[in-house]
């Protein structure tokens, strides 16, 4: 399945009273198009999913689903830590009519290497859309293993994973390791030209809620050859990449849309907003980047 190089993991946008605002999920889909998203994931970490009852969630599928389904390939986040749980969102996702699941691993109650793979392949065995996994040990306290993702690889309809565990060897094993297509992305902005070079196929971004066309200009320049202005880009981007994770994501990144005229709303307790010096140093970086003025 072709979901293209760039995929942005969105915010959730919410009111001033944390009521999902879809007007503004709508307005915000449309500019993340715009700015050269191949795939719109929702309910991921970014989008706030462990504050998102199942039927916001589904909300947002639905909205993805009918508005933009024919523009770009939409992945809905319905992974947790309950295995059974997890199959009833995913398979209400793919009655919505999504184009795949992304499974984060199973956070906090920290399963077995064999615990994950039975956790996996249980939802994937439940919907016949693909799946691609979902590598955060920094959030979850757990790593897929490079074996482990090797052995769901096999699995027909797990097709993927997004890596965010930084670790390189693990990352070039599992593209080693796994057949031609199984689709390898990124999880870290700054981690997307180090993996390119590995063989991965693209990143799912926080950052391309503001600088999407540079990150796909950099892809690109990177897959046509041209490796010296894929690094060149890469390099000037690293204050971004590291600046939107000065304090918890998605805090930074729902400060810098708000900040230049999108309506992101806050995030929902119990993340709040960064600290005074924080936002100074953030907005400093914003300025570098024309994203405010």
């Amino acid at each position: 399945m072709d979901l293209g190089e760039l995929i942005t993991a969105m915010i959730t946008p919410f009111d001033r009273d944390y009521n999902l605002n879809i007007e503004a999920a709508e307005k915000l889909m449309g500019h993340l198009i715009e700015n050269e998203s191949d795939s719109i994931l929702l309910s991921g970490t970014t989008g706030e999913s462990p504050t998102l009852k199942d039927e916001e969630k589904l909300k947002l599928f639905k909205l993805g689903v009918d508005k933009f389904g024919g523009k770009v390939k939409i992945i809905a986040g319905t992974g947790s830590y309950d295995t059974r749980h997890s199959i009833e969102l995913s398979k209400e996702a793919e009655r919505i009519g999504v184009d795949a699941v992304l499974l984060v691993a199973p956070y906090y109650n920290k399963p077995s290497q064999t615990g994950m793979v039975k956790h996996f392949e249980s939802i994937a065995e439940q919907v016949k859309i693909p799946v691609i996994l979902y590598n955060v040990p920094s959030r979850t306290s757990c790593n897929i293993s490079s074996k482990t993702c090797i052995e769901l690889s096999k699995i027909d309809n797990i097709i993927g994973i997004k890596e965010a565990s930084s670790d390189f060897r693990q990352i070039a094993e599992i593209i080693r390791g796994t057949e031609e297509g199984f689709l390898v992305y990124s999880g870290n902005d700054g981690d997307t030209l180090p993996m390119l070079s590995l063989g991965s196929d693209g990143v799912i971004s926080v950052a391309s809620h503001v600088v999407g066309k540079d990150i796909k200009k950099m892809i690109r320049n990177f897959k046509s050859g041209n490796v010296e202005e894929a690094a060149r880009i890469h390099n000037w981007l690293l204050d971004i990449f590291y600046g939107i994770f000065i304090t918890t994501n998605p805090v930074p990144i729902k400060e810098a849309l708000n900040l230049s005229g999108i309506n992101a709303g806050p995030t929902r307790p119990p993340l709040c907003e960064m600290t005074e010096e924080e936002l100074q140093i953030f907005k400093k970086i914003l300025l570098k980047y024309n994203l405010i003025k």
